[in-house]
């Protein structure tokens, strides 16, 4: 099962989710894109999982905290104890033994971020 995790802003565009997907690896082969529970709902989200056929994972917040992720921000690590959403979201709705194989990518306005997991499935 292959998984696209995503972190945005409130503010985020459809362009800027679709920038950093693309630079992640694109949609080809996804499973499911996941996010963190509290922007799950966000109209732009389900944009992009319309145009890629996929569902959308929320993952509660809870749930990304003390995931090790290879990348780090100090903001995302002080608000959900994980440090990137992306990364964090995408390893786990791909389930146990899952392994990143797009790190997170950032899109260009800062807005978006972006990075895709293997695995079996949660």
């Amino acid at each position: 099962m292959k998984v696209a995790g995503l972190g945005f802003k409130k503010d985020v565009t459809l362009a800027s989710l679709r920038e950093v997907l693309m630079a992640a690896g694109g949609p080809e082969g996804l499973a499911a894109v996941a996010t963190v529970s509290d922007k799950a709902g966000a109209e732009v989200l389900k944009q992009l999982a319309r145009e890629c056929g996929v569902p959308i994972k929320a993952v509660a917040a809870e749930m990304l905290a003390g995931i090790d992720t290879p990348t780090q921000s100090n903001l995302i690590a002080k608000k959900f104890g994980t440090g990137s959403v992306a990364e964090a979201a995408a390893l786990a709705v791909a389930g146990p033994g899952a392994r990143l194989i797009a790190t997170r990518v950032v899109s260009q306005d800062r807005t978006a971020t972006a990075a895709i997991a293997e695995g079996d499935g949660a």
